[in-house]
């Protein structure tokens, strides 16, 4: 059986790679400096490119913080998929063990990295009125996605089946996300890791189902 896929040429794999950078070098920038602090000057300088080179490839700093905001919900995206995913598991026990494997997903990402939690929690709302709604409309795909995780294990009979599922999703996305907040204030890994770990035993204590 061959492939249909065109092969990529040597040419625009380097167009690719490149602007990856100059998304990576604005993630940066946006989150020492701050959005509106930043100049389309202050990335190319940091990777050694002139203006030219930065409007081939995004038209504007406010194009290519779009696709910095993209990136990172697509990040935590990836962590809820495949095991990960809500109808992935049966047990209590199963449960308990996804959600240690998310837990170290999201510390990958919002504690490993102090960009992201800089980037989502402090800048990108206030950038504009229409990015403050995608950072919005990001914690409300998180709570949708959490109370799916629970009506899933109300159906199969892991989870209180009296919980309420929007309201319980809302507390445990704001347990993820105050746990987010505190790395850039306590990044030690044992802090991280102790954090999490109450965050796991406050959720099983209070929505296990009662034997």
């Amino acid at each position: 059986m061959t492939s249909s896929a065109t092969p990529v040429s040597r040419a625009e794999r380097k167009k690719q790679e490149l602007r990856r950078e100059i998304i990576d070098a604005a993630f940066d920038c946006f989150a020492e400096r701050g959005y509106h602090a930043t100049a389309i000057a202050d990335i190319a300088t940091r990777l050694g490119i002139g203006h030219g080179t930065f409007y081939r490839y995004f038209e504007n700093k406010r194009d290519i913080v779009d696709h910095v905001i993209t990136d990172l919900v697509d990040r935590v995206k990836v962590a809820l998929t495949a095991e990960n995913a809500p109808d992935a598991v049966s047990t209590l026990d199963d449960y308990r063990t996804q959600t240690a494997r998310i837990g170290e997903s999201l510390a990958r990402i919002f504690h490993e990295d102090p960009r992201v939690p800089r980037m989502l929690l402090f800048e990108a709302a206030g950038i504009d009125k229409a990015m403050a709604e995608r950072v919005l409309d990001f914690f409300d795909l998180a709570t949708a996605l959490t109370a799916s995780y629970l009506t899933h294990g109300i159906e199969l009979g892991y989870l209180r089946a009296d919980l309420d599922v929007d309201n319980t999703a809302s507390a445990i996305t704001g347990m993820i996300l105050a746990s987010a907040l505190s790395s850039l204030r306590k990044p030690e890994g044992e802090h991280q890791r102790k954090l999490s770990e109450a965050v796991r035993r406050l959720m099983y204590d209070g929505i296990a189902a009662q034997s």
